[in-house]
């Protein structure tokens, strides 16, 4: 029997070597249900080289995905890997301590991925590292090829211009911008997308290091731009929400609309006809340098509570490989932040270019960490003022005002 008992042992691990492990399994969390298909994807590609892992997705509802996910980590009942805001909202998260900290030892990727991107997943309190970025973002302006050819129109490159295109497009019968104000967001937006090439990389330069604020006349003359611009916003845009804005330019109803890199593949989801074009912010005065506004979108975080942290380090650094990034660009239609990755679709390539002259976008990137924050404030103040309620110089000193609540170098 003894020796019986021997043989089968030996039986049992000679099998049990030549089988699989049990897999680990996984689950992620993401607000971007829109792309659940390319995740679902993503992951089968991960599993397929990794048998060992398993991952399950969920996707939630974005508006209220911070809440949920908060509370969920909150009661030790939040996912292994999770998509995190970055800026301020994910500080939220990561200062709480439910996040992974991760370096290029973990992460072998973080290693290239540039600093602004880094940073936007960085705890200022600690200088670590808690999520791998997933996707830069750039303010500026789409345009429908297809009217601008109709009408004989180029891309504008100063204000001047800007007027005149958008006049042509209006004497033709359409709205020049299909963009609307009515939801909040999008006023912080718009400040972006075309003020950017105006308020100047000299004035970012100067904010940052304290030597001046929102009411300098430069960042006052952006605002005066798009008081001027908005006389080509569609009759009754202070009431027009987003979803509304966003059809009556996937329509053709509108030349052109003022907004992130990330409207492009929604755009196209809605109207896979269209031909668009994109330019940046104009200048003021020629020979002025054009700019772009930029930020980075979130990261890929694992659960410092994990029972499995091993498998979502090797899950996160698929998520940091060029591998992932060029799957990432190619069918999501994003910018990703992974070194090397080329753009298939030129529109794309053409935004990768334009942010290689960009300033911040300001209020998230950099006054989004207190209340009442900067982009709280810039939404409400633009909306008021292109509402004809406030000057651009009672705007620029209210944001300034509100901030200087917490923000020294304003106290000054």
């Amino acid at each position: 029997m003894k020796k019986y008992l021997v043989r089968s042992a030996a039986l049992l691990g000679a099998v049990s070597m030549a089988l699989p492990a049990f897999a680990q399994e996984l689950s992620f969390w993401s607000w971007r249900q829109e792309d659940r298909e390319q995740y679902e994807q993503f992951i089968a590609d991960f599993e397929a080289d990794n048998p060992d892992i398993t991952i399950s997705l969920e996707t939630i509802e974005p508006q209220n995905y911070n809440t949920i996910l908060s509370t969920a980590l909150a009661g030790d009942s939040g996912p292994d890997i999770m998509m995190v805001r970055a800026y301020g909202a994910f500080e939220t998260v990561a200062e709480a301590g439910y996040l992974m900290p991760l370096d290029e030892e973990t992460v072998p990727g973080l290693a290239d991925m540039p600093k602004p991107a880094l940073e936007a997943e960085t705890l200022r309190s600690d200088g670590k590292i808690y999520a791998v970025p997933f996707a830069s973002q750039t303010m500026l302006v789409i345009y429908n090829k297809d009217i601008f050819d109709q009408l004989g129109l180029e891309e504008p490159e100063t204000w001047d211009e800007l007027l005149e295109v958008s006049q042509a497009i209006e004497d033709a019968g359409m709205y020049a911008f299909a963009n609307g104000t009515g939801t909040a967001w999008q006023n912080e937006t718009i400040v972006s997308a075309l003020g950017s090439s105006i308020i100047g990389e000299d004035f970012y330069n100067d904010l940052m290091a304290g030597e001046t604020d929102f009411t300098d006349p430069r960042f006052v003359e952006a605002l005066e731009a798009l008081v001027e611009i908005s006389e080509y916003f569609p009759d009754g845009f202070t009431g027009l929400d987003y979803a509304s804005a966003q059809q009556l330019f996937a329509s053709g109803m509108a030349g052109m609309f003022a907004g992130g890199s990330f409207e492009i593949a929604n755009f196209m989801s809605q109207n896979p006809d269209l031909d668009l074009g994109v330019f940046p912010a104009p200048v003021k005065e020629e020979g002025d340098q054009h700019l772009v506004g930029l930020f980075f979108d979130g990261g890929y975080a694992g659960n410092a509570q994990t029972e499995h942290p091993e498998a979502v380090q090797k899950f996160l650094s698929y998520l940091a490989s060029q591998e992932f990034g060029q799957q990432f660009a190619n069918s999501l239609g994003n910018i990703s932040p992974i070194p090397g990755v080329e753009f298939e679709d030129p529109l794309l390539q053409e935004v990768a270019e334009l942010n290689q002259n960009s300033i911040p976008y300001i209020m998230l990137v950099h006054f989004r960490y207190q209340e009442p924050s900067g982009s709280v404030l810039i939404q409400s103040e633009v909306q008021e003022m292109l509402a004809g309620g406030k000057t651009p110089e009672e705007a620029a000193q209210a944001v300034t005002e509100g901030i200087a609540t917490y923000y020294e170098p304003f106290q000054q």
